[in-house]
């Protein structure tokens, strides 16, 4: 388990990154609503994360077509939790860069704790014996 939660880690590290300096870009920079500059970060995410976490943080060989749809559907999950705590926090701590940025962190944070359990235990569950 601590080398899987490492990897996990180090692909959600680069993976975060990658994507929160999309959405700092789009939200700061072009001033997009939070809402769709935090999807289109995700949108990009979602695809390199798909082909990581298969790779190399859970190592499955299951098929791609079964895993992809679980995969989607989970994101799809743990998206919505994203967007329902940026909705939330932004109410609550108001407009402004820096309120913004602390609802982005707060809907990211959500985001992977909800991606690594359904990852962990739905999209690429260990088969047991007879199943």
């Amino acid at each position: 388990m601590i080398a899987l939660l490492a990897r996990f880690s180090l692909v959600g590290i680069l993976n975060s990154v990658a994507g929160f300096a999309i959405i700092a870009i789009l939200d700061l920079g072009l001033h997009l609503e939070p809402a769709l500059a935090n999807a289109l970060g995700y949108l990009v995410g979602i695809v390199l994360s798909f082909f990581l976490a298969r790779d190399f943080v859970f190592r499955s060989r299951d098929r791609m077509a079964g895993l992809a749809w679980r995969y989607g559907l989970a994101m799809a999950l743990a998206f919505l939790l994203n967007q329902l705590v940026l909705w939330s926090a932004g109410r609550l701590l108001g407009a402004g860069s820096l309120p913004h940025l602390a609802a982005q962190a707060m809907g990211l944070a959500t985001y992977t704790i909800a991606n690594f359990l359904l990852c962990r235990y739905w999209v690429f569950r260990e088969k047991t014996a007879g199943i």
